[in-house]
C-alpha cells in the first residue's frame, strides 16, 4: 500500500510525495519545484521522480531533486527529449515498481502530446496529471478532442473507488463553469455543497474518486443519454462531438 502525501505550491499545483509501506521506498510525482519536496523528505530517501508530461510547472523540481537524492526520473516515452533528466522512459502498459507496489503506464495523449498517467490498483490512485481534474479535464495544447475522450474513458473505466490525483486546484473554478452548463442537476449541486464547504475550510478537493466525477462531471457524461440535446446539438452527436462542445465551451467560460 502506498501513503500519499499533498504538497500544495505556487498557486495551485499540487505534488504528490508517496511512501510504500512495506519497504519504505519513496517517489514524487510531478515536482513543480524541489524545495517543498526536500523539505518533506526532512532529510530522508527519495527513489524516483513520476513525470507525467513536459510542463515546466511539473517538471521544475526534477534536476534539483536528482543532484540532491540521486533519484531517477521517469517519463513519458513520446515527451523524453522534453523531461529534464530522464532516465528511463515508459509507454502504454508498462509497470514501474515502486517498492512492492506497482503503477501502470497509460498513455493519455491530449492535454500535450506525451501525456501519461500512473495507476496503482492495489492502493486505488491514479496520478493523471493534466489530463483529468475534480470536475474538469486539461485544455488541448497538443492533442485532439477525440484524444482527450478516449483518455477520460479509460480513467472512468477504473474501478469507483479509485482516488484521483490530479495535479491543480481547480475544482471550484470547474464547479462553476459545471453549474452554469448543467444548472438542474441534483447530483452536481450536492456535490457542489461539499466542495464549497471543504475550500471554505481550507481544505483539498484532491484526491477526488472516480465514480464521484462519472457521476457529476460534465467531461465524463459526453455519451450521456440527453446531453447532447441540453447543449443544443443534434441528439444524435456522436460522444466526442458533444465531448468537443463542452471542452470549448469551458475554454471560453
Amino acid at each position: 500500500m502506498l501513503e500519499i502525501q499533498l504538497l500544495p505550491v505556487r498557486s495551485d499545483n499540487y505534488i504528490f510525495l508517496g511512501r510504500d509501506t512495506a519497504t519504505g521506498f519513496r517517489f514524487v510525482v510531478d515536482p513543480a519545484d524541489a524545495e517543498p519536496v526536500l523539505d518533506a523528505l526532512a532529510g530522508g530517501t527519495l527513489d524516483a521522480i513520476l513525470n507525467t508530461h513536459h510542463h515546466g510547472d511539473h517538471v521544475g523540481g526534477n534536476l534539483a531533486l536528482k543532484a540532491a537524492t540521486g533519484c531517477t526520473i521517469i517519463g513519458p516515452a513520446a515527451d523524453r527529449d522534453r523531461i529534464p533528466g530522464i532516465d528511463r522512459a515508459v509507454a502504454d502498459g508498462e509497470t514501474v515498481a515502486l517498492g512492492a507496489s506497482e503503477a501502470l503506464v497509460m498513455d493519455v495523449p491530449g492535454h500535450t502530446r506525451g501525456h501519461i498517467a500512473y495507476y496503482c490498483a492495489g492502493s486505488a490512485a491514479l496520478f493523471c496529471g493534466d489530463t483529468m481534474f475534480a470536475l474538469g479535464c486539461g485544455r488541448l495544447f497538443e492533442g485532439t478532442p477525440a484524444q482527450m475522450w478516449e483518455a477520460l474513458k479509460r480513467f472512468r473505466a477504473l474501478p469507483a473507488d479509485t482516488r484521483v490525483y490530479c495535479a491543480h486546484e481547480y475544482t471550484e473554478s470547474n464547479l462553476r463553469f459545471a453549474e452554469h452548463l448543467l444548472p438542474d442537476d441534483p447530483a452536481l449541486n450536492a456535490y457542489g455543497a461539499e466542495i464549497r464547504a471543504k475550500r471554505a475550510q481550507g481544505l483539498p478537493t484532491v484526491p477526488a474518486l472516480i465514480g464521484q466525477e462519472t457521476a457529476v462531471s460534465p467531461f465524463l457524461r459526453a455519451d450521456e443519454v440527453g446531453m447532447a440535446a441540453k447543449l443544443g446539438l443534434a441528439a444524435n452527436a456522436e460522444p466526442v462531438a458533444v465531448f468537443a462542445e463542452i471542452r470549448g465551451r469551458k475554454d471560453r467560460f
